[in-house]
């Protein structure tokens, strides 16, 4: 099926199944610990064995010797495998380095060898034994420091790495109210529950890998590519996922691990990555400089706006696109943005839950509540007056749906907005300041071509086959919804199956495209098996109509059950996308208000309230998508006050490498969250007329937090994350 037309009336519009707040049918299995997830699958026929992976001890050079040896003759110790050993490896396009370090070594904890043995404490003790001497050479390790040598990346990337519109320079120069300030966000790590984990065994020269990864098809590819095999002879399974927040988009190392551990040991082998080699061994969300410029008229109206951003990364790697939002998201005729990037040979820096917009929206929203107070204007007014409803910088690209000032103006009435002090430091509750803070969610929509198989059997079962993902997002349960409001069956009616690369590719997860994407995908296919049933009993499917377990046609009903008959029908399709895309910008906004309480003496922080108003299109569930939104708000909340992957400036390794040193939010952090979808559906994304949320939800959470705690204490940080040290310095004399 190609999308290339906007939605009309479908059988998604009936609503009986779809937009219900239906609770996860993969919730039971989860909580009972009958999920299987990728470290989990046991039997006694599979004889697993365990792989410990081995990591470079330093960032830059070359391993001069490695003696395994002592490792070899450690108890239990089955295989010890090295790059050496291992023979020649492709790498994939998706990842920088090798994932397989030998001689020379690309990043600290970049893998050199794997120790596989009986069991897990074996493998680790044995691990611990393998000697090497390294030759390093010197790195660059301080993004600051790499800063003035940051160069426009080559090809595609570099094509877009500037953008302009109008004379910035000349409006800037004439503006009545200027502001030019610089803003910096720290290297963040997923740090998602579930590590990198898989399970291989090869069956002569074809290998099946139980692996945790968002990408089924991707992941296929790749480990074909980096083994030199077809990919017919890679069959990966994911039906579970932990978590992954874009760590998972790609091969990693405990993959590549298990199936080399496994060639050597001649029998099934787990690994899992320790949670050290989650920070140093995979990716990150890159650190970044920011320079934000915004003229304006006195009025407010923003006349001049320039964004600019610098990234770090291994030779070859790509830049945090952090000005993507500011290209879309307020008017403003005279514009410019750049992105640079610096050689850093730090681990790879790759996508972390929205890329681009999560780090340049903590710059951005930051600037406009400067830029608002400069001028004496509320916040949220000065962001309305600023909307527009064209692409900026392509004034003839309309958007497709932009409900910004609704979100903004809902938010602030339901929030209580006008009970906030204009005045910072004003409000106060014992020995609390209090603030509210505000700022603007935007997340592109990106689609995906995604495919799907149907079945239904004599049972009147709907069973649904795609390669799809569930990495917490409720990809089970919406896919459901998607084939019972189709089908015209109940949710006990329809089973799904995902993640096995034997089904239809799909979009996978990630880019909050997963959702949108792979349930058109499912629509799709599920039009082509009505088309199947229609035509096997003869009805004219133009007219036909599903409904409690029937297909009719007049005064014709046939039950599905007899319609399917012994053999069972079978039908799938793909939904490729058109240039809708082009013709109309897509996108999703939101906005976000807070509230915090900062202690006047020791500058402590604690989050009162918070809300999140959303406009993503129609909403498939509003259960699952709340889910991902109070997620993506305490993900926001890290952002703002504790994530930071700490640098060892000298060693080019990140320090805190466990969840003890790299805090992330706990209970005790998160107050009530309030989350307000506005209705919207738009018909130019898919013919679900959805869009992605999970995304949205992070974008724009920590400037928020960040405004509050500037209206408490009058205090202004620009440099994240948020933390005591860094006010106290200017805290307000305690009267």
């Amino acid at each position: 099926m190609r999308f290339d037309t906007p939605a009309t009336t479908n059988p998604i519009d009936q609503l009986k199944v779809v937009g219900q707040p239906i609770v996860r049918i993969d919730g039971p299995r989860k909580v009972t610990g009958t999920a299987t997830y990728a470290y989990e699958w046991h039997g006694a026929n599979l004889n697993a064995a365990y792989g410990y992976p081995v990591g470079a001890a330093i960032a830059k050079g070359r391993i001069s010797s490695m003696d395994v040896q002592a490792a070899q003759r450690a108890p239990g110790v089955i295989a010890v495998v090295t790059a050496q050993s291992a023979g020649e490896l492709g790498k994939g396009k998706f990842n920088i380095a090798q994932l397989f370090g030998g001689p020379q070594i690309s990043h600290y904890h970049q893998a050199i060898a794997v120790v596989v043995a009986e069991t897990f404490e074996q493998a680790r003790a044995a691990a611990s034994l393998v000697k090497v001497d390294y030759v390093e050479a010197p790195g660059a390790y301080d993004l600051q420091a790499a800063q003035s040598s940051a160069t426009k990346p080559s090809g595609s990337e570099g094509d877009d790495a500037d953008s302009a519109a109008g004379d910035f320079a000349s409006a800037f120069e004439q503006a009545a109210v200027k502001l030019d300030e610089r803003y910096t966000t720290p290297d963040q790590s997923h740090a998602m529950m579930e590590p990198h984990s898989s399970m291989a065994a090869w069956d002569g020269d074809e290998v099946m890998v139980w692996t945790s990864n968002q990408m089924v098809a991707w992941n296929r590819a790749e480990l074909a590519a980096t083994l030199g095999v077809e990919p017919e002879k890679v069959h990966i399974m994911s039906p579970f996922i932990g978590g992954g927040f874009g760590s998972k988009l790609f091969l990693r190392a405990d993959a590549l691990l298990a199936v080399l551990g496994a060639k050597a040991a001649g029998r099934p082998v787990k690994v899992a990555l320790p949670r050290p080699f989650l920070m140093n061994n995979t990716t990150h969300r890159p650190a970044t400089i920011q320079r934000l410029r915004i003229g304006a008229t006195r009025e407010g109206r923003i006349t001049a706006i320039a964004h600019e951003s610098w990234s770090g990364n291994l030779p070859d790697g790509k830049l945090e696109s952090a000005v993507q939002q500011t290209r879309l998201l307020y008017a403003g005729e005279h514009r410019m943005t750049a992105m640079r990037l610096a050689t850093l040979d730090l681990p790879e820096g790759n996508a972390m839950r929205a890329p681009g917009e999560a780090p340049g929206l903590m710059a951005l929203e930051i600037a406009m509540d400067e830029m608002a107070e400069k001028l004496n204007m509320d916040p949220v007014q000065f962001r309305i007056l600023n909307d527009t409803q064209v692409d900026p910088e392509k004034p003839d690209k309309k958007f497709s749906h932009r409900q910004l000032v609704e979100c903004l103006r809902t938010g602030a009435d339901r929030f209580g907005w006008s009970g906030r002090s204009a005045q910072p430091g004003r409000l106060r509750d014992g020995r609390w300041l209090r603030g509210m803070g505000v700022a603007a969610a935007f997340r592109g929509n990106l689609v995906m071509k995604s495919g799907a198989r149907m079945r239904l059997d004599a049972e009147g079962v709907v069973t649904v086959e795609t390669d799809m993902t569930d990495i917490g997002t409720g990809s089970y349960t919406i896919i459901a919804q998607t084939a019972a409001e189709m089908m015209g069956v109940g949710m006990d009616k329809v089973a799904v199956q995902l993640g096995d690369s034997r089904f239809p590719v799909s979009a996978g997860s990630g880019g909050q495209w997963g959702a949108n994407s792979a349930t058109a995908g499912v629509y799709a296919a599920c039009v082509a098996l009505r088309e199947a049933i229609a035509r096997k009993v003869g009805f004219n499917s133009t007219d036909a109509t599903f409904a409690d377990g029937a297909i009719r046609s007049g005064n014709r009903s046939i039950p599905l059950t007899e319609a399917a008959g012994q053999e069972g029908i079978v039908a799938e399709d793909t939904i490729e996308f058109g240039d809708l895309g082009q013709q109309m910008q897509q996108a999703t906004f939101g906005a976000h208000f807070v509230e915090v309480g900062v202690d006047a003496y020791t500058a402590e922080i604690r989050i009162r309230r918070m809300l999140s108003v959303c406009a993503a299109g129609r909403i498939l569930n509003p259960i699952t998508a709340r889910s991902q939104v109070i997620g993506a708000m305490t993900m926001g909340v890290g952002g703002a006050f504790m994530e930071e992957l700490a640098v060892d400036k000298r060693r080019g390794f990140f320090v805190n490498h466990d969840l003890a040193g790299y805090e992330v939010p706990v209970h005790a952090d998160i107050p009530h969250q309030d989350v307000i979808f506005l209705d919207e559906t738009d018909p130019y994304s898919s013919p679900m007329k959805a869009k992605g949320v999970g995304e949205l939800g992070l974008c724009g959470v920590a400037a928020a937090l960040a405004n509050a705690v500037h209206n408490a204490t009058g205090v202004r940080v620009r440099d994240y994350p948020v933390t005591l040290d860094k006010l106290l310095r200017e805290m307000p004399q305690v009267g």
